[in-house]
């Protein structure tokens, strides 16, 4: 069973979240409405994944993400929230959030985009993935992303091997782990761990860093 967290000050949503996951066979670790609290939560329920709002009345969801980067393990992070606004669904990405879905989803979105979440997937509202793509090129474009992609693609850098490399690239071009399992006719758990093994070679922490990095180097072109 998935542990999960849910993080909303809504009592009502909330419960209702919690009850929908709860019927889908999902262990619901802990119910909190605050971000201090979830952040304090994480450290003793472990969850694997949290369902965080952005807007609590104590810290912004993306504050709330960035602080669960820091729990030891770092559960996956799957904001569900009222807004599609541009600042906050890069805001949340940015502090290390694995998706984000907007509220008018179906309770089968919901669940699906949990299960996928757990999986290790990126899930967005679609519309959502093209403009986080859009803002990892933009930032791999400014001159202020040079230095670290140079740092890192050097001659004495780390070395990824023919299947990392294709691996990244089909994970920077937006596809899901799955659809990247399917592509490359292998398992998800060997997409995983090719993803992990690349994770550590290039010394980056989450998805977000890899396919900014993958942009830098160009492996999103066709």
């Amino acid at each position: 069973m998935v542990r999960v967290m849910v993080v909303d000050d809504h009592p009502m949503w909330r419960d209702g979240v919690a009850r929908d996951l709860s019927e889908a066979g999902y262990d619901v670790v802990a119910v909190v409405g605050e971000g201090r609290q979830a952040i304090r939560a994480a450290g003793a329920v472990r969850p694997e994944v949290v369902v965080l709002d952005l807007h609590l009345p104590d810290m912004s969801g993306a504050e709330v993400a960035a602080g669960l980067a820091g729990a030891d393990p770092a559960p996956k992070v799957l904001v569900l929230s009222a807004s599609a606004e541009q600042d906050d669904v890069l805001a949340a990405v940015k502090a290390g959030a694995s998706g984000y879905l907007v509220k008018s989803a179906s309770r089968e979105e919901f669940l699906d985009a949990v299960r996928r979440t757990a999986d290790g997937d990126a899930v967005f509202t679609p519309g959502l993935a093209g403009l986080v793509l859009g803002e990892y090129r933009r930032l791999a474009a400014s001159p202020a992303a040079s230095p670290a992609a140079a740092g890192r693609a050097g001659d004495d850098g780390p070395r990824l091997t023919e299947r990392e490399t294709e691996v990244l690239r089909l994970v920077a071009k937006g596809l899901t782990y799955r659809q990247v399992a399917d592509r490359l006719v292998l398992s998800h758990r060997t997409v995983q761990n090719h993803v992990q093994n690349t994770l550590v070679k290039l010394q980056l922490h989450n998805r977000v860093e890899l396919v900014r990095y993958a942009i830098e180097q160009g492996l999103d072109a066709d």
